[in-house]
């Protein structure tokens, strides 16, 4: 399970390091996605595969926003490895559509990490703060 928040550099080619208590568990690589909030997930290939099989359970292939649904989840997916130093390599596919800062934040999100730029979350958690109570997660 990843937890935490970890603040590392973005160089200029679009490296991030992974926290070093994550790194073993991306040994074997990972799966880089644009996040639906402004981030970029990175799935271990165990975790990936398991997301996929449940959105592929979800959606149904006889609507087009289920086929543009799974089309976006696999076509904005990327495989990464870690480096030597322990960094990913965030493709330039996906920085372009996730632009990172040169400063991210690297949060656990349970069974993935989420790459944020330090600024667009700073200002995500305020506006979430300023956001009225009733409209909170799990609100109907």
């Amino acid at each position: 399970m990843f937890i935490g928040t970890y603040e590392h550099a973005v160089d200029d080619r679009g490296r991030v390091a992974i926290p070093a208590l994550y790194r073993v568990a991306f040994a074997a690589g990972g799966v880089v996605r644009p996040g639906p909030e402004g981030c970029v997930e990175l799935h271990t290939e165990a975790d990936f595969n398991r997301r996929a099989e449940e959105l592929s359970d979800a959606v149904s292939l006889r609507t087009e926003a289920g086929r543009d649904e799974l089309r976006e989840f696999f076509a904005d997916a990327y495989p990464v490895e870690l480096d030597r130093q322990g960094r990913i390599l965030v493709p330039q596919a996906v920085r372009t559509l996730v632009p990172l800062e040169p400063r991210v934040l690297v949060r656990g999100c349970g069974g993935h990490l989420e790459i944020w730029g330090r600024d667009r979350h700073e200002a995500r958690q305020r506006a979430r703060r300023e956001t009225p109570a009733g409209s909170a997660v799990g609100a109907a």
